[in-house]
């Protein structure tokens, strides 16, 4: 007899949660429930189109292994390279990202927990290694099937390949052992003459000793620990002797966004002039900085990119920064675009978001950063051309077998901008380290001037509203909010007669933007009146009242807006932000019309004006999520977070708002108690990204 998917649910059921499974068949009885999950937003309807598709690949597929599909393919949506099936049916309704406090009030519908009661780990992961849609890991001859079992976890074929290329890519790597230079241990010396403070390891040295070794390192730490620093003076020591051997290294400098590439361009023209090495070796250490589209040559409307396996980039040592932002299909792609013999060094991190794409690369990668886990071999070396002592350092000690990676991994540990009695410092590190009552302490004592605390009483509470207008306080030396910007336009606008090619509008512009820049709100959630989109209309009509903008139309002078796509013809990278000025028409005196004015991303400084009218990926920005924050600093950083729990609220989304700030730090909490709960998740994102060891 054949079973309907009925026949495989817990019973008894309700007549309202029978009569939503209509027995019709197998794959249609499940469509039903998966359309009624994504009624409720818990699935994507992405999610279910791709279970009709297997359904249709296979008339017969077992009820069981397409909602593995369904689950493996909504875990991808959420970040997650695969399903674990053994952590799915320990915690079912994780699976789905159902909020804590419910969204379950909408009428009966059945639940992952539910539909798995009575399975476990080996009957399931039976059941998928029987199916004609699911390939077991390495079976090369069942390459055209759509789903990949490998153990216990269930991958989606085209992610699978992508783990397996990154994976293969780094171990190559790690084994391309680099013969250090004889005088490895005099250059790391000048380069590193001042030293640290006494008493402490100087970990920017190690990481630049450690990464001449192999064709991959890694660089992490956090905000202020000197990656940067680091980086260039890594550089300099790779390119002294090719330089002097005459045949200079060609060095390339990548970010996944166009911010962050603006940003390390700015910081590494400054160091590089600072370097105590040759005019000779300063002059082939680059400046410029591309986002890594651009790097590999981005093809509009498709997943490919001009550089590729078959023409490799032309260089020898590329630096990515921000690497935690890139997620694994990207990682995938650039390392089939590296030449064998070059060296990659990613900066970035660890604790921070990892990307909004599937996978956490940076954060798999430094499983072991903060243990070190270096081998005694490893040890030894780095003490010997450094002149540093580990022994009192506190790092765990490793096996070259069993941490392989963690051979080629520093983190930096002491922050130079948020030292001991910073307060964001504190806060930071409570956080990181879930201690969250501590954490929330912190905030509520008001000792440090440079964090703020803002319970809001009620959904109206006009508190918010000064804030998002004047900041903390009105002194010059204060965090200020969105007035001072739009003050700046006012005051600093040049005279009615300039023309337009007058310098001056670049420069007021200019100052615009980084006015702009001394205080931004950041939102854990888009949706509803603590998100993005209910908080950027809160803050247009606050400004509005205040007579600080005009805002009847869309576009208006003053509006910041976010670009939230790539637009190569423009020049344009998803994450930019640009500012709606008035500008001369032509001539003198004549009319003015909307310009919006964006920094330049190409390490020269300046602005460029786009019309509105060529602009259609946009939003307004006086909100923004922590994901679009990445690779951004603010003066004064506001974090507002919802008035319920929700997936997304988790001790790295607390972390990276937090360290977004440069001066100042508020926290906004519509309710209280969210803060803590948030601090005490931790991001769990599941891949198999280089878990067997070599």
């Amino acid at each position: 007899m054949t079973r309907t998917f009925t026949d495989l649910l817990p019973m008894p059921l309700d007549a309202q949660q029978l009569s939503a499974l209509q027995p019709l068949s197998e794959v249609r009885d499940l469509l039903t429930l998966l359309d009624r999950w994504v009624e409720r937003g818990w699935l994507r309807a992405l999610d279910r189109a791709f279970v009709a598709f297997l359904g249709e690949l296979d008339g017969h597929a077992d009820p069981r292994v397409l909602l593995a599909a369904a689950l493996a393919s909504h875990q991808l949506g959420h970040g997650h390279v695969c399903l674990d099936v053994g952590e799915t049916l320990a915690e079912p309704d994780f699976a789905l990202s159902l909020p804590p406090e419910g969204d379950l009030l909408a009428g009966p519908v059945l639940l992952p927990s539910q539909l798995l009661e009575h399975l476990d780990q080996a009957t399931w992961c039976a059941i998928l290694s029987g199916s004609a849609l699911v390939a077991h890991a390495g079976n090369d001859a069942q390459i055209d099937r759509p789903l990949v079992l490998c153990g216990r976890r269930l991958y989606l074929r085209r992610y699978w390949g992508y783990e397996r290329q990154v994976d293969s890519a780094l171990r190559q790597r790690l084994a391309q052992q680099e013969v250090a230079s004889v005088d490895l241990r005099a250059r790391l010396d000048q380069l590193f003459e001042s030293g640290a403070p006494a008493g402490q390891v100087d970990w920017q040295k190690l990481a630049c000793a450690l990464a001449t070794r192999a064709g991959f390192s890694i660089i992490t730490g956090g905000p202020g620990t000197g990656k940067t620093t680091t980086v260039v003076r890594l550089l300099a020591l790779l390119q002294a002797p090719a330089v002097d051997g005459g045949r200079p290294l060609r060095i390339r400098l990548a970010a996944p966004t166009g911010k962050a590439a603006a940003r390390l361009t700015e910081s590494i023209g400054q160091q590089v002039q600072q370097l105590a090495v040759s005019e000779a070796v300063r002059e082939h250490i680059p400046t410029e900085v591309s986002t890594v589209h651009r790097l590999l040559g981005s093809r509009p409307g498709s997943r490919h990119f001009r550089h590729h396996a078959g023409n490799p980039l032309p260089l020898d040592v590329l630096v990515v920064d921000e690497a935690s932002m890139i997620d694994l299909e990207m990682m995938a792609n650039l390392l089939a675009a590296l030449p064998r013999h070059a060296r990659l060094i990613l900066l970035g991190d660890k604790d921070q978001l990892a990307s909004v794409e599937a996978g956490a690369v940076l954060g798999d990668l430094c499983r072991d950063a903060e243990a070190g886990c270096y081998s005694p071999q490893t040890q030894h070396w780095l003490e010997q051309v450094s002149g540093e002592q580990l022994a009192g350092s506190g790092l765990q000690p490793g096996s070259a077998e069993q941490h392989a990676l963690a051979q080629q991994v520093v983190m930096l540990r002491h922050s130079r901008r948020f030292g001991e009695g910073s307060g964001i410092g504190q806060l930071a590190r409570l956080v990181n380290a879930q201690q969250a009552e501590p954490a929330r302490a912190l905030l509520a004592t008001a000792t440090h001037a440079d964090l703020h605390l803002l319970s809001l009483r009620s959904e109206q509470d006009r508190a918010l509203d000064r804030l998002l207008l004047d900041g903390i306080g009105r002194g010059e030396g204060d965090a200020k909010g969105y007035r001072y910007y739009l003050q700046v336009i006012g005051s600093e606008r040049p005279p009615e007669h300039a023309l337009l090619d007058d310098p001056r509008w670049g420069d007021w512009a200019l100052a615009v933007l980084r006015a702009f820049e001394t205080f931004q709100l950041l939102c854990a959630v888009r949706k509803g009146p603590w998100g993005v989109d209910g908080l950027n209309v809160r803050a247009t009509q606050a400004l509005s009242r205040a007579g600080l903008i005009d805002s009847d139309a869309v576009w208006y002078e003053g509006r910041p807006v976010l670009m939230t796509r790539n637009d190569y013809g423009l020049g344009l990278m998803n994450g930019d932000i640009g500012i709606a000025l008035r500008l001369p028409e032509g001539g003198a005196g004549g009319k003015q019309v909307l310009r919006v004015a964006f920094p330049r991303s190409d390490g020269k400084g300046g602005v460029r004006f786009v019309l509105p009218s060529r602009l259609s990926d946009v939003e307004t920005v006086y909100a923004m999520t922590v994901h679009k924050s990445q690779g951004s600093e603010f003066a004064h950083t506001a974090l507002i977070l919802p008035d319920a729990l929700n997936p997304v609220l988790t001790k790295e989304l607390i972390y990276t708002g937090i360290t977004r700030a440069k001066h100042w730090f508020s926290l906004i909490e519509p309710r209280q108690g969210v803060f803590q709960e948030a601090v005490r998740r931790k991001v769990k994102r599941l891949s198999g990204l280089m878990l067997e060891q070599a």
